[in-house]
Parts: structure tokens; sequence; C-alpha cells
């Protein structure tokens, strides 16, 4: 059948299973926003602004395991997708963005709206490219999809020049190829290697990583647990695939990471990594990390392996079938004197905070006991990220969405988006600081919009609260544009937007708000009045080893 570009467009997406796309239109893509009106198959949600609409993919994708999808017309629009283009990137999620550029003739000119997005993405996508040729746009489209999704997930961005979306070209529809996992570098011998190490190992430890959420290894990774019978500790990007309540866990590894979890990785003997690539914020010190251990790294990309920190021994390929291989060689472990070491640690050195009053800690305690099991929290990036990994306990992979690698301030309301709009049935609950959400609050109306039930638990200290910490802690107290000296009423800016919305001042008024909150339909905000002088610890000095974390206690002594 003969079609235009726009229509092979939405007929290839049609062809990947997209049911969504999150965008807004502009000139340059009007003619594919002209052919997706044609087809109320595929949901489009406008969102405020273009950055939204990449976050919201972004979490459609993280919530789902599919890919998400995001439209963005020339110039500033596709420019606007940049920043949720590399947040996708560094924390490896699959996400494809279509964007339109002026018409063949008027490229290199200057032209209006005119950007080599492309060139722009290249170093924060797996793929990017411009397509000049009807001939070409099928293709690059399908293989899109494949590299996004293929190998280590990670995002493409797709351009095509606005006279390729008129253009007409007979069009022949295609069955994706079934996309398996990568296990053509998985070696026998590295398999035999690592079964070695676990056995001669007499005080392992375990580090899940998001590669363990990517490759749907939970069930592998917690049989593998018990096999090797070790304490465990995680990433940011591995919550929930390990259960947090569970006796064996540590909880989080690095700058603010549990005291017992760091005490740890300078004591165990051998450090088994699973999906990670020891982020600066998980090693600390690098040259000294985990300075008594042989490590044992599993990952997909090779390119990891070696490249923030030495290993002994690396197994390459998909976690879930790596670990598969190895279990049906394994025999039962036993470490029980090692574990009450760690069991001591924890009983010496619990997370703890001051319970008389309205705290981050309290309102996500408060949020874990109140909340069902599968409950997706997103979150921005500062003190209450920090808090929402430390005090929820997750019990299952891909209910923790949260920028770890790019560190994006105003991440998390439109993951919230694309999350609800991926799992309408679960509860979908943002936790974010008041400088986050003045980043993107506006996304706050595309969830009125569409009715969808997000709960945004604004943490309202009155400061940028991570960096005010650092400033206190290593600058002498000299804030420097961290104080926000205006009179914002977030309750009447929710209210404005079409948000139910509540403040919280004390801490004994919080439950009955929470259960309110879950009980309604559409969006509501939540604003908790906290203390500026209030941190995040433990903690480890950027740069310096895990084994100096320090917490409230040690700064009084």
């Amino acid at each position: 059948m003969q079609l235009n570009g726009s229509e092979i467009v939405i007929e290839c997406l049609k062809e990947q299973g997209v049911d969504t796309v999150f965008g807004y239109p502009g000139g340059a893509i009007l003619n594919i926003y002209d052919a997706l009106y044609k087809h109320p198959e595929i949901r489009h949600i406008l969102t405020s602004h273009e950055q939204g609409a990449s976050h919201a993919a972004d979490g459609y994708a993280r919530a789902s395991g599919k890919v998400g999808v995001c439209f963005a017309t020339s110039g500033p629009g596709a420019t606007n997708l940049v920043t949720g283009i590399a947040t996708a990137h560094m924390d490896s999620v699959p996400l494809v963005a279509i964007t339109c550029n002026v018409g063949l003739s008027l490229l290199g000119r200057d032209s209006f709206q005119e950007v080599d997005i492309a060139g722009v993405t290249m170093p924060v996508t797996k793929y990017s490219v411009i397509v000049k040729d009807i001939r070409d746009l099928a293709p690059t489209i399908r293989r899109a999809f494949r590299i996004a999704k293929s190998g280590r997930p990670g995002p493409v961005l797709v351009d095509i020049t606005k006279d390729v979306t008129a253009a007409l070209m007979e069009f022949e529809p295609m069955k994706p190829a079934p996309i398996g996992p990568k296990t053509d570098t998985i070696r026998k011998e590295d398999i035999a290697a690592a079964l070695a190490m676990i056995e001669e190992a007499e005080k392992p430890m375990i580090l899940v990583g998001g590669g363990a959420v990517i490759s749907e290894a939970k069930d592998t990774v917690r049989e593998f647990i018990r096999r090797v019978d070790a304490p465990v500790s995680d990433t940011l990007m591995g919550k929930g695939v390990f259960d947090g309540h569970d006796a064996d866990y540590m909880g989080m590894l690095g700058m603010h990471g549990t005291k017992a979890a760091n005490l740890s990785v300078t004591r165990c003997d051998l450090l088994i990594a699973l999906g990670t690539r020891f982020s600066d914020r998980d090693t600390g010190h690098t040259p000294t990390f985990a300075s008594q251990a042989k490590i044992l790294q599993f990952d997909v990309d090779a390119c990891e392996i070696n490249k923030n920190v030495r290993v002994d021994q690396s197994v390459i390929g998909d976690l879930n079938e790596s670990l598969k291989l190895l279990l049906s060689v394994m025999k039962q472990q036993e470490h029980r004197e090692w574990k009450a070491e760690v069991n001591d640690l924890k009983e010496k050195f619990p997370l703890f905070y001051d319970k008389d009053r309205l705290t981050g800690p309290y309102v996500i305690e408060t949020i874990h006991r109140l909340s069902e099991k599968n409950t997706i929290i997103t979150t921005d990036v500062g003190q209450h990220q920090m808090w929402a990994a430390q005090y929820y306990r997750y019990s299952e992979p891909r209910t923790l969405l949260t920028s770890g690698g790019l560190g994006t301030m105003g991440y998390g309301l439109g993951a919230a988006i694309g999350a609800k709009v991926a799992r309408p049935d679960q509860t979908v609950i943002n936790i974010t600081g008041d400088g986050c959400f003045r980043m993107n609050m506006n996304e706050l109306v595309t969830a009125v919009r569409n009715n969808l039930h997000i709960i945004e638990v604004v943490m309202d200290n009155s400061v940028l609260g991570m960096v005010y910490q650092w400033q206190n802690l290593f600058y002498e107290k000299r804030y420097s544009s961290t104080v926000f000296n205006d009179s914002l009423d977030y309750v009447k800016l929710g209210e404005a937007m079409g948000a139910k919305a509540f403040r919280v001042e004390r801490a004994e008024d919080l439950e009955a708000v929470l259960k309110e909150a879950l009980a309604c339909e559409g969006p509501v905000l939540i604003d908790c009045r906290l203390c500026r002088e209030d941190m995040v610890f433990p903690m480890v000095p950027a740069g310096k080893p895990n084994e100096t974390v320090f917490d409230q206690r040690d700064m009084q002594e």
C-alpha cells in the first residue's frame, strides 16, 4: 500500500506494539501529528514541555520494560528533549525519540528552527540519525527500536526532514524479529572461574545494580543470593531486585548508604557485582574500593569491565542467563560467621532520625507503611531522593524510578506520569524537593488534564537541600544561592493547576492526609514543611574511602 512518510511512521510504531506517545507538536512535525490524529489506538499524552515528554517516556519504559516513545518538533522542541535523553542514556533506559527537522533543501542554511539534533544527541544516545530519504524511513525506525531494546538498552533519536514526512512510497508491513537476551559472550571458562572464586570465598558480599532490573533477573538473583549465602547491598538503580525486608539485606552502598554496607565492603574477601557499573557515588575513593576483596563482575556491556574499578574476573552477557548457568553447577555455600559479623554491624549502626517532629525520613516511612507493596515511587534528585532510597523498603523491581547517573532535577513528575500511564492499576507517588518541583511543576497540569491519580509529595524546606547540606558541612555555612527567599504557596499552586492539595506541618497530621490522598481519584499535591537544617546521613565525603562513612552521632562526638 502507498503511504506518505507520516503514515509510515505511525504504521511502524504500531508494528512495534507502541500504545502511547508523549510529545508536543510544532510546525516541522505537523504531518506526523496529522497522521496520528487518524489512529486513536495510539494514545498521545500532550505534556506541558518537551522535557516532560522525554521524562514521561523514560518513566513509561522503566515501569513497563517496554520502549518509551516521545515526539518533538525541530529546533527548540528537539533540544528540549536532550536532558531527558541523556537521563535515559546514563541509566540504560530504552527510549525512541522521534523529531522532525526542516525540509532537505533548507538544511545547513540556518533556517527557522533548524538544529542538527542528531549531532547534538550523538554522545548521549546508542544511535542517532537523520532520515533524508523516504526509502530509509521504515528501516530506520525498525532499527531504532531494535537498538534501543537489545543488549544494554538505551535511547535512540530519529530525526526526519519535513519533506520526507510528506513524500509517498509503497509500504510493506513487517513483523519485528524477537529480541533475545545477549548470551553469545558468556564463556564457560568465565563461569568456571566465577564458581571457583565463590567456593573459595569466606566473606562474600553481593552488590545488586540496575542491570539486574533490566534483565528481569529478580527470581534468579534471589536464588543466587540464597545459594551463595551472603549479605546483600544494592545501588540506587538496583532497588527491589532483592527484597529490602530480607534479613540478609544491609541497605544501599555508597555516599548515602548504610554504615553496615560501607564497612562490610571494606571487610569482605569477595565482592560479587551484579549489573552495576561502579559509579563513583557507590565506590567513594575508587583506588581503595573493596581493597581486601577480589571482585567478580557480571555485566552485559564489556565496556564496563575495568572501566571504573579493576576486577579479578568478569562474566559478560545477560545477567539472568549468566546466573542460571552458574547456578546449574554451584552447590549451596555457607557463611554463618561472616553473616553474623555483618548483622552485628547492622545492629550497631542502624539508620535513625528524630521521631518527635516532621522529617523527610518520617514522611518516607509513613508512605511505606500506608502504601501497597507494588506502589511505584518516583523521585527527583537531592535529599528527598536519598531518604526515599534509605527508608522505603522496596520489594519488587521497577518500583523505584529515579535519575541515578545524570542526577536530573525535575525528572520525577514526568516519570510519574509515564509510570501511571504504563501501570494504571498501581499507585504512583512522586517524592520531590521544593527546588526540583519548581523546575518542571508545569507537568502537574498534564496529570490533571489526563486525570492521573499521582500523589506529588513536596519536601518543602525552602532551600536546595543537598547543596545546602554540602555548604553546611564543607563550605563553612556559606549558603550561596541555595535559600528560597520568597513566599511561594505550593498548596495554592496545586489547586490553581486543578489538583487537590494539602499542607502538612506536624508529624501527627501526615497519616490522615496520606490516607485521603491515596483514596482520591485525580492528582494530589502534599506540601510537607520540613526544617532546612535536616541532613541526609550516613554520608561518605566525596572522593573518600567508604569506611570514612559518618552520621549525626559521629559529628557530635
